[in-house]
């Protein structure tokens, strides 16, 4: 049995190191131009990663920290699309739009939301841009499960579609009312059937453990109506609590919030619960079949993090379109304008509508291999980091490998001249685990730290 009380001393502010450096860090200073160069520069033999973003939605979910726009309005849609496609018109400019295409995802918002003739018109105009889609191109959605049809689907599929992501976050009918997103298991039933139907082989669900009057048994309950469908992966994720960024947040009384230690048995039983049902734990809070080509990624050491979660197609650089959109290269993270206004402006000036964005230095690329190997794999290889960046890893962290001693003494982590691994218990830290590796967190006092808690 696991104390977890002694850990609730981790929960503190932390990045979830979906980039590194994290967005905090953006730049305004970063521009088109700057972005038009690293366009400019980079390989022909590179791949292409695409990310649409769709931001729609009909009403709030009060959990939710993504950029949306409420709206029942059609004009708003058909116009968002007209500039979807003026945008792709600019990429096309200052882009080699010809390179090959390995992955696309559609997120939101509500992707789904766009009526199913309106979502054939996207994926149309993408491909007519970006017509060169590698045959085992990866094809994804996010779907709430409210606003899905079969017409949907047929799009989708059509559109080359093989992986869908369905909203859930639980099933407790207090839970839902309380979080205003009320979707019995039925609607998720529903959507399943109609994506196996079509042939979809890779179905993802989205959960979301520390959401209000959440408890460990109401939890196990969501989880044992899940696995029902049967699904190929799941992300379970800790709700990110930041009422001074999300205003509909601050709607729920966090009394009623799960303590972190309560947090902690929460996700041990869920680690636990799939484990036992034939899923293996990937990353920080994703879980999927053992023959899921995740697996053969992480024995290759090939698995890879991104704003979308992660992925096997790395070695791409990732193009943001649509407003408020993250793309990202070797060396730059660039992301578009975050509100309509800005976003159609930059566009009807013929400017590629960049908000801000970064650019990464030597050691910014060293410090993000080692936190994404950490967040990925659970574990780093020194002599590779040693080998890649030609640096003496001990000499090089001197100053952060201390910080490290807390959880080797916890048996949360060890470390040998070649490798560090994080314990099954430790990767329900990892956020903490990775932070001593962060410079730029160590520069902001651990009071004014605006993140959400790692647990």
């Amino acid at each position: 049995m696991i104390d977890f009380k002694k850990f609730e001393k981790y929960s503190k502010p932390g990045p979830r190191y979906t980039s590194y450096p994290t967005a905090p860090n953006f730049s305004e200073e970063f521009n088109q131009e700057d972005l038009k160069r690293y366009y400019a520069s980079q390989s022909d033999d590179r791949a292409l990663s695409l990310y649409i973003h769709i931001p729609f939605c009909r009403s709030a979910c009060y959990f939710c920290g993504c950029n949306v726009i409420f709206t029942s309005k059609e004009d708003k849609k058909v116009q968002y699309i007209r500039y979807l496609k003026k945008e792709l018109q600019i990429l096309k400019k200052h882009l080699n739009t010809a390179r090959e295409v390995t992955q696309m995802h559609f997120g939101g918002g509500t992707p789904t939301f766009l009526s199913p003739k309106q979502l054939k018109e996207v994926i149309d105009a993408i491909k007519e841009v970006f017509p060169n889609f590698s045959s085992d191109a990866e094809i994804s959605c996010e779907v709430d499960p409210r606003f899905f049809t079969k017409e949907h689907m047929q799009v989708l599929k059509n559109g080359g579609c093989n992986r869908l992501s369905f909203g859930v976050q639980d099933l407790n009918e207090q839970v839902q009312k309380e979080i205003h997103r009320i979707q019995p298991f039925e609607t998720t039933q529903n959507v399943m059937n109609i994506a196996r139907e079509a042939g979809i082989n890779s179905v993802n669900i989205d959960l979301i453990y520390g959401l209000p009057y959440q408890t460990k048994e109401s939890f196990k309950t969501t989880l044992e109506q899940i696995i029902t469908l049967n699904p190929d992966r799941l992300a379970v994720f800790n709700y990110a609590h930041v009422p001074w960024l999300m205003k509909t947040m601050r709607k729920f009384d966090e009394t009623t919030f799960a303590p972190p230690s309560e947090k902690l048995e929460i996700l041990k039983l869920t680690i636990d619960f799939f484990i036992n049902h034939g899923y293996n734990m990937v990353g920080m809070d994703h879980f999927a079949k053992p023959k899921d080509e995740l697996f053969k990624a992480i024995e290759k050491g090939e698995l890879h993090r991104n704003f979308q979660g992660y992925t096997t197609k790395g070695g791409a650089d990732l193009i943001g379109i649509g407003v408020t959109s993250i793309g990202n290269g070797v060396d730059y993270y660039a992301q578009n304008f975050k509100d309509l206004k800005t976003y159609e402006e930059a566009i009807d000036n013929e400017e590629l509508p960049v908000f801000k964005g970064y650019e990464l230095t030597q050691d910014d690329q060293i410090r993000q291999f080692v936190i994404m190997e950490l967040m990925s794999n659970f574990s780093l290889n020194i002599p590779r980091v040693e080998e890649k960046f030609d640096i003496n890893f001990n000499e090089y962290f001197k100053e952060d490998l201390p910080l490290l001693n807390e959880f080797i003494e916890a048996q949360l982590v060890t470390i040998s001249s070649e490798k560090i691994s994080v314990s099954p218990t430790g990767t329900m830290l990892i956020r903490n685990i990775c932070m001593p590796f962060d410079a730029y967190l160590k520069q902001i006092p651990e009071n004014k730290r605006r993140f959400s808690k790692t647990i």
